[in-house]
């Protein structure tokens, strides 16, 4: 379970250590970039130890508001499956981490681009200008390679890697985790949710029903320093579910479309200038990059038995921001801004549960 203590959402349990993670094969790194006004990073997931390129795994996204600048989601939608691993970082780094992963698979495989296809780069994105200096472009390959060094089961959540600079319902956001199992008819599997959370509206945070947002807003004993400004949305979340059950592209894109569920449960109502994106992947089974390989006969599950998996995607989407929020650290970065933890703005939150 996190190291930190977190309210619990839901009534669906979690994997053992209620992150991404807990989906077998499934590894997260991060590279944290802190340095005094340079507040920002990235983060990878990794779907398996083995080749992503050579051994592709299903996937679908869902653009549930499309403020964002992401890169590879077109090919994604059209064939289905993930060639690369998932980078996470800030809206300017976009290209840099996409020439990285470019060259990581030339490296690996000198055929992509002539004898072979071309490489699809997989890099979402949320603006972290608030506190960090984007301008600064201060995010290189070498973060991104060393995410990927980095991914294991075990990683931190909160101010790290592509979260370094984020922020929340205008407190202190960034990455967040969870899992929940899902028992189906078909058979019992986990979910797993990673979030970039660097979305919302202050007074429209909500967790189990208390509005904890307005009661931050109203607090006067935060400084006016420290105190959020009253601003529209304009955040954005990147939404990461991995699961080990049997399903095909179509089907994930429906599980895709359910972390909104859990995304509104906070209070978010994807704002104008928010750009929310979830995407969803099996480790159930690979598919081979060449035709000489042998196609994968997969018995996948059932239509009629999804409901399980789409409940525990709502939930762990949900409990995944609330652990962004819970383990996040109060920041300061550009011109002296700062974003205060709420664990710091709110240190009575116990009580409301």
């Amino acid at each position: 379970m996190p190291c930190f203590d977190a309210p619990r959402v839901g009534y669906l349990p979690a994997g053992a250590s209620d992150r991404i993670t807990d989906v077998p094969g499934v590894a997260v790194g991060h590279a944290t970039l802190s340095r005094g006004e340079v507040q920002t990073g990235v983060t990878v997931i990794r779907p398996h130890g083995g080749d992503e390129f050579l051994c592709k795994v299903p996937a679908a996204a869902t653009v549930i508001n499309g403020f964002g600048k992401s890169i590879g989601l077109v090919q994604v939608q059209e064939l289905g499956v993930l060639e690369t691993p998932i980078a996470l970082t800030n809206t300017f780094a976009v290209g840099e981490v996409a020439t990285a992963q470019f060259r990581q698979a030339v490296a690996n495989h000198p055929q992509i681009g002539r004898d072979w296809p071309t490489v699809n780069p997989l890099v979402f994105e949320c603006n972290d200008g608030y506190l960090n200096d984007i301008q600064a472009f201060a995010v290189s390959a070498g973060d991104y390679h060393g995410a990927c060094r980095a991914a294991a089961a075990d990683f931190e959540q909160g101010a790290v890697g592509a979260g370094r600079g984020m922020s929340c319902f205008s407190m202190k956001g960034g990455i967040g985790s969870a899992s929940r199992l899902a028992a189906t008819a078909g058979g019992d599997y986990v979910m797993g949710a990673l979030v970039l959370a660097n979305f919302g509206c202050l007074p429209n945070l909500m967790v189990k029903g208390q509005a904890l947002g307005r009661l931050i807003g109203n607090d006067r004993r935060i400084s006016r320093f420290d105190a959020p400004a009253a601003e529209p949305e304009k955040g954005s979340i990147i939404i990461v579910l991995a699961t080990n059950a049997p399903l095909d592209a179509r089907q994930l894109r429906r599980v895709s479309r359910r972390a909104a569920a859990g995304l509104a449960r906070l209070g978010s109502v994807y704002g104008h200038g928010s750009g929310d994106i979830s995407l969803a992947f099996t480790t159930a089974y690979q598919v081979p990059a060449s035709a000489d390989g042998p196609a994968p006969i997969v018995a996948l599950l059932h239509e009629s038995l999804i409901d399980p998996l789409f409940e525990a995607a709502a939930e762990a989407t949900e409990q995944a921001i609330v652990h962004a929020l819970w383990a996040a650290a109060t920041v300061a970065g550009r011109g002296g801004r700062r974003r205060l933890a709420i664990t710091e703005a709110l240190p009575q939150w116990r009580d409301f549960f």
